[in-house]
């Protein structure tokens, strides 16, 4: 699951790419439009500062933007810059790999081949899809989901 980290992370620099080449962005004003409380959001953007993800600019005029095209920030960055990983399961980290507590040997574990192949496939998928992709609110596919049954669980 994603944090509440990642998740502000997402929606300030999709508010950033929307602006893009518009000049800075006010802080107040990507807090109100994505409602990020002020506090954690200047926390994030001075991570990303830092990262060289986004510009800092001072002043009466001054504000935050992109300092790369969206089209050369992928998601799958994104999540791994915040996350530290795509795996749902440590053992499937390809970049933060550890051991899971009270498990098969990984030699023996299919829980962790599943992860490995969902993991592979996730990463895959998020770092094709950049800031500059259309994202619509429902993806293409939720019609066709409407009339299966809920999963079980």
């Amino acid at each position: 699951m994603l944090s509440q980290k990642t998740r502000y992370t997402i929606r300030a620099l999709q508010h950033l790419a929307d602006h893009w080449r518009q000049g800075p962005v006010r802080l107040d004003a990507v807090a109100e439009a994505q409602n990020i409380p002020r506090k954690f959001l200047t926390v994030i953007l001075s991570e990303l500062v830092r990262e060289g993800l986004v510009i800092s600019h001072r002043g009466r005029d001054g504000g935050y933007e992109l300092a790369l095209p969206p089209v050369d920030v992928r998601y799958g960055d994104i999540i791994r810059l915040t996350r530290g990983s795509l795996a749902l399961v440590p053992c499937a980290s390809r970049n933060a790999h550890e051991h899971c507590a009270n498990c098969l040997p990984e030699a023996e574990c299919r829980l962790r081949g599943l992860m490995l192949t969902l993991r592979d496939e996730m990463a895959a998928m998020l770092d094709r899809m950049t800031l500059a992709d259309a994202i619509t609110v429902e993806p293409p596919f939720a019609d066709e989901m409407a009339g299966e049954s809920a999963p079980l669980g």
